[in-house]
């Protein structure tokens, strides 16, 4: 399993809510979930693809960049 770091323009917790509900569709394909809002920061567990993730969580219409991988 791979942690991808992505940077998204969160405001509020009503945002990672939303970031967290998309991510969650993809059930057992995503380990682990984690938010840092305060730096707009999300960290996501998983086999899939960098790209797969990301066009996943811009379903939520926030501006979503890939960071990178987190070692």
């Amino acid at each position: 399993m791979t942690v991808h770091e992505f940077s998204v323009e969160m405001t509020c917790t009503g945002c990672s809510g939303a970031v967290e509900r998309v991510l969650g569709k993809l059930k057992e394909k995503v380990e682990k979930v984690e938010i840092d809002l305060d730096n707009r920061k999300v960290f996501v567990t998983s086999a899939l693809s960098a790209d797969e993730l990301l066009e996943t969580i811009k379903k939520t219409g926030k501006e979503t960049t890939y960071v990178g991988v987190r070692n």
